[in-house]
């Protein structure tokens, strides 16, 4: 029997050490480039994973991690049997349900609508206008929230000069989730079009050109063409929310919330912040910020499984 040869144009040695460090010093400033980025990660990512054991002992600040006695599933047995967890579990779904629905799709409309804008000067000008209240703080916005919807604030005065009653949209628990859902939009609607329009920027213009001399209407173009090419990334940001769907946005209500609307707005976020930091119970606050994690990390995986399986764009 003749063995047989390995093809000489597919075999793949082994690089020797000396090529790797040749490629490294060759390429040193791009690494030098990359540095902070996992230096930052790992100190603020990696590093507090071990700090994540106290959700099992009964931590004591002046034990420390290693001296507190280990309890088990002591605290999640706890978390479970209270209804206040479950209250603040099922409005954090409720709020992101909603942001999802509205917050979501509305920088697609937005980056489509601009898509659409010929003159250059008057779409620049519409985009730095949207983009500007992202740079605003929740502190700053929550201000002008006040001002504007409080009792005594300009809208109800103005309710009330027109002949009507005046609105409690602060303290009213039907009125808070709207007030958040809509506060988002209005802040970050502008700047999550950025990378829509980066998108948009990609198709070829000879499509659009093919489609108006095929009879196409605008509306045509945009459903036929300007949506397909934004299906991968709207698939990729899609599934990455749902990552995210735990995540309370505590900046936003932690501003604009107050014991009247404990019912529908108190999220996940704000409970911890009252469990961990105002009552100190670090072991218990940190073992729902685990169990969270865990459920974000759930729905990311199984999320990107069914976009996969349907033929869409999926994260890995």
């Amino acid at each position: 029997m003749q063995a047989k040869l390995a093809n000489p144009k597919t075999a793949q040695p082994l690089k020797a050490p000396n090529d790797v460090w040749r490629r490294i010093l060759k390429y040193r400033m791009l690494y030098v480039m990359v540095l902070p980025s996992v230096a930052f990660l790992f100190i603020f990512h990696y590093i507090p994973i071990y700090g994540a054991s106290i959700a099992f002992k009964d931590f004591w600040v002046t034990k420390g991690i290693l001296g507190s006695p280990w309890v088990g599933f002591e605290h999640f047995e706890k978390l479970f049997r209270t209804d206040k967890f479950w209250q603040v579990f099922r409005n954090t779904i409720e709020i992101n349900l909603l942001r999802l629905a509205f917050g979501f799709p509305a920088p697609i409309l937005l980056a489509i609508l601009l898509n659409e804008v010929r003159n250059r000067l008057f779409k620049r000008s519409i985009q730095t206008i949207v983009y500007l209240p992202h740079f605003i703080s929740w502190v700053t916005i929550a201000g002008i929230i006040f001002t504007l919807l409080s009792n005594e604030g300009l809208v109800n005065k103005a309710i009330i000069a027109l002949g009507g009653d005046p609105v409690n949209f602060l303290t009213s628990n039907g009125m808070f989730r709207p007030l958040l859902v809509l506060s988002g939009i209005w802040k970050e609607v502008g700047w999550g079009t950025i990378i829509y329009l980066a998108a948009l920027a990609g198709v070829n213009p000879d499509l659009y050109e093919a489609a108006t001399v095929d009879g196409a209407n605008r509306f045509k173009q945009i459903l036929h063409i300007t949506l397909p090419s934004l299906l991968p990334i709207i698939s990729i940001l899609l599934i990455l929310n749902f990552g995210s769907m735990m995540n309370g946005g505590f900046d936003q209500v932690f501003n604009l919330y107050n014991t009247m609307v404990y019912e529908s707005g108190d999220v996940i976020d704000t409970y911890v912040y009252r469990i961990g930091l105002t009552q100190g119970e670090y072991s218990v606050a940190t073992a729902i910020g685990l169990f969270l994690n865990l459920i974000n990390f759930a729905l990311l995986v199984i999320v990107n499984w069914t976009a996969k399986r349907i033929g869409g764009q999926g994260i890995y």
